[in-house]
């Protein structure tokens, strides 16, 4: 079925108390809105976004991730409220599917089943212990006969249990009709979309209620609801990889950004965190690592080590509290307490404890090459920019700030000196 979709992502959010627009706040490493649109995408190709609170950052942030998107600005001065968002919508197929920003949660299956069920109107419903906050629904012989906002209902309505969840399947001639006939006549002076409901009822319309989850239908409208979704996202996220073959150990304590990707056999620790677009391909991230945006192949990284975005890292070793940042290391051991930044490293190189690529000279990033089969002895800093080619060793304690010729020793120490008795003469003691 050919359907066009809505977003109404136009609200100022104001329960979420922050400057960042509520539809831009994250789940699972993407912001809210984009879970949305990324459902959207999967069923249209005519999406609209309805904006208005801080509509062109929002816009800009959407057009910076997708192409092809439709956008309207409601206006929320004359036109408050939902109905006042679907004014001025355009769409150009039969079915219009009206999705909100705020809903993160929603998957493709529950939307298959809120498209397919064939009524001019099919609406979303919730029961909910608790119907408290919500639009109540009003169902007479498994249809809708009406919909009453919490703030309009009278003692008798409030006990109603059916709430509103808020996304609605709409023939597009209706929505034509009834959208410009709409008045806000109501405690809110607010233009109600649920108002075409009562509409199509009175005109003999055929409303299904479509019997929805809970955990995907309510919206996220405080940081309290936003770490409830984010629960909810990340434990879907992990069941759905360890049936994919991914090893976890406790998983509840372990994070996934939902825009990673898992390959082969992967085993991820406890207090593991994997952000961005990170890549994991056999490799084992072991206990309280972070890996960023990063690619990880054939490796195993920490416990207690740090990768940071742009690096790659193939059948490497990267111990504990060891940082690599935007390097490409192949073939490496780096067991423990190193930071390699903006560097090259080569198959076959070991880099001792306490190294450090001095990357940064307080203006600009420089790089550091390591070639293959390269010795660093601990506690060594690369003073960048600096080559190192195949085949050198680097004595512990050095600061290499020039370049070295391919079979060199490196050595830049102070001479060790020996004052014979100073022990004894400092502490007045005898020997």
């Amino acid at each position: 079925m050919s359907i066009s979709v809505v977003i109404l992502a136009a609200g100022q959010g104001t329960r979420m108390k922050s400057d960042t627009p509520k539809v831009l706040h994250k789940v699972s490493g993407k912001e809210m809105l984009f879970h949305t649109i990324d459902a959207a995408r999967e069923m249209s190709d005519d999406v609209t976004v309805v904006l208005y609170h801080q509509a062109e950052k929002i816009q800009a942030k959407i057009e910076e991730n997708y192409d092809g998107l439709n956008f309207v600005y409601q206006d929320a001065v004359n036109y408050p409220g939902t109905g006042g968002a679907m004014m001025g919508v355009s769409c150009r197929h039969d079915k219009v599917l009206i999705l909100n920003g705020d809903m993160p949660l929603i998957t493709r299956e529950s939307l298959d089943k809120l498209t397919s069920a064939g009524a001019d109107i099919n609406m979303s419903v919730i029961w909910l212990r608790d119907s408290s906050g919500y639009g109540r629904v009003i169902i007479e012989d498994m249809s809708v006969v009406g919909i009453v906002e919490e703030k309009d209902c009278t003692p008798e309505q409030k006990l109603i249990k059916s709430v509103n969840a808020g996304i609605y399947l709409v023939r597009r001639d209706l929505l034509e009709r009834y959208i410009p006939l709409l008045e806000n006549n109501n405690a809110q002076k607010e233009y109600y979309l649920t108002d075409i409901v009562s509409m199509a009822v009175e005109d003999g319309k055929e409303v299904h209620p479509i019997s929805v989850p809970e955990e995907e239908f309510k919206g996220v409208n405080s940081k309290l609801d936003l770490a409830h979704a984010e629960v909810i996202m990340q434990r879907r996220i992990k069941e759905q990889l360890m049936r994919d073959g991914v090893i976890m150990h406790l998983p509840d304590t372990i994070y996934i950004d939902c825009r990673a990707t898992f390959e082969g056999e992967c085993e991820i620790e406890s207090g593991v965190a994997i952000h961005g677009y990170a890549q994991i391909i056999n490799s084992h991230i072991k206990s309280n690592s972070v890996v960023e945006d990063s690619v990880i192949h054939d490796s195993d990284i920490g416990p207690m080590a740090r990768i940071r975005p742009q690096s790659k890292l193939t059948n490497t070793h990267i111990g504990n509290f060891v940082e690599v940042k935007k390097s490409t290391l192949k073939g490496v051991k780096a067991g423990h307490l190193s930071y390699l930044g903006d560097s090259t490293i080569g198959e076959g190189s070991n880099i001792g404890a306490g190294v450090i690529t001095c990357n940064y000279d307080g203006k600009a990033k420089h790089q550091t090459f390591i070639g293959k089969n390269v010795f660093v002895g601990s506690d060594t800093q690369l003073v960048a920019p600096v080559r190192i080619p195949d085949d050198v060793m680097i004595a512990a304690g050095s600061t290499v700030t020039k370049d070295a010729e391919q079979g060199d020793l490196v050595l830049s120490r102070t001479p060790q000196k020996s004052i014979k008795g100073f022990f004894y003469r400092f502490f007045g003691k005898s020997e």
